[in-house]
């Protein structure tokens, strides 16, 4: 590269070298490394996304694990340069992993670890911000104010929509769509409507026992319904929320023929993966539909919009910031510090990657496991007992 590398070291004299591509959150990651015997280097090139060659300068000769970013092409060129570094581990600081050839992982026998079991909340937090946001049209209110328009309350200024009482549709009821579908039930006491391919048996029992507590107190209790179709979520629902997996099955799942499905005054969010929903079609359908309101957290082609979206005043758009709590973010960095050093240290992989509580106390030692290896059944790694 053309410039040198601003690198942070911590335990110099460590046995053992792990690299992260980027600063993260918290100190826990790096002192649970340290008190391992790991020399930590951490990355501080301002540059948003590295690229591979980047990277590469970064393993160089000798490189025992890496801690990486979703927005990086981990492919053959870099598990290679990896793999002749003596390097054992890569983990995500994500629980997506979109961004890695796991196939060329498995070639040069290098484990692959992700984060799964510490954004369920915060995650469905954010998408139920969205929802509010979207329904309230508090993003356009809070522009009006800041330039200077506001004269004076107004019957029709920023009419929006009343959630209690409405119906919630989830499509990909698992952990992070249960858990939205919970916060919108109870917090706005909303219908719900849901698609998914298995029968979410725990949520439905949430929703009669609420149903059953709200008539009890002489109010209207809420339902539940699970849809045969998504295309029954879509035409029922007065608010959408998508939390599928990305595959091929769901590549372009919102497109123009299912926009065209929803109700006019309809919101849809989306906190899950961008390529989901067909952005060019979502942006002519907004255009045409001035009360249809969308809220999304990720974008088809990241970082980048499709032309015309950023002029939507009725779409609110973040920056992949589902995960951004404090403790979320911080959890995580630990989650993926521990399976480098897990693999390092020949540890074998945590049972259940969602139930990863004893590896977030700060007040004791995680256990000696790697919590989320992803290909650790092609690798033939051992799984803890613990």
């Amino acid at each position: 590269m053309a410039k040198p590398m601003a690198i942070e070291v911590y335990n110099p004299n460590g046995k053992y070298r792990v690299v992260s591509t980027k600063p993260m959150p918290g100190t826990r990651w790096i002192n649970l490394l340290v008190d391992q015997g790991c020399r930590v280097e951490i990355c501080h090139l301002k540059k948003t996304i590295l690229s591979v060659e980047d990277i590469i300068d970064l393993i160089g000769n000798k490189c025992d694990g890496v801690i990486g970013q979703l927005t990086e092409d981990w492919g053959e060129t870099l598990f290679s340069a990896l793999s002749k570094a003596g390097g054992k581990a890569f983990s995500n600081m994500a629980v997506g992993y979109n961004n890695v050839d796991v196939e060329a992982a498995n070639k040069y026998g290098i484990a692959v670890g992700n984060t799964p079991g510490v954004l369920t909340e915060t995650t469905a937090e954010l998408a139920a911000s969205l929802s509010l946001a979207a329904a309230r049209r508090i993003v356009e209110a809070d522009g009006f104010m800041r330039a200077g328009l506001y004269e004076g309350w107004l019957p029709h200024l920023f009419v929006g929509n009343l959630l209690k009482g409405q119906t919630v549709g989830v499509i990909g009821a698992g952990r992070i769509g249960s858990a939205y579908a919970r916060m919108m039930v109870e917090g706005f006491k909303m219908n719900l409507i849901y698609f998914d391919l298995y029968q979410s048996t725990r949520l439905e029992k949430f929703v009669t026992a609420y149903g059953q507590f709200l008539k009890a107190n002489g109010e209207q209790p809420v339902t539940w319904k699970r849809a045969s179709s998504m295309e029954e979520v879509l035409r029922e629902a007065d608010l959408i929320s998508l939390h599928p997996v990305l595959d091929k099955t769901t590549y372009h799942l919102v497109n123009k023929e299912r926009l065209a499905m929803m109700k006019k005054e309809a919101i849809l969010v989306n906190c899950s993966r961008g390529p989901v929903i067909d952005e060019v079609a979502l942006v002519d359908h907004l255009r045409e539909n001035p009360m249809f309101r969308v809220g999304l957290d990720v974008f088809e082609e990241e970082p980048f919009m499709k032309p015309g979206l950023a002029d939507m005043k009725n779409a609110i758009v973040v920056p992949h910031i589902a995960s951004a709590s404090k403790w979320t973010r911080e959890g995580m960095a630990t989650l993926a510090a521990l399976n480098v050093l897990g693999r390092i240290k020949g540890y074998p992989i945590w049972s259940d990657p969602n139930r990863v509580d004893p590896f977030l106390n700060e007040n004791a030692s995680p256990p000696n496991a790697s919590p989320s290896i992803v290909n650790s059944k092609a690798l033939g790694l051992p799984v803890s007992k613990l």
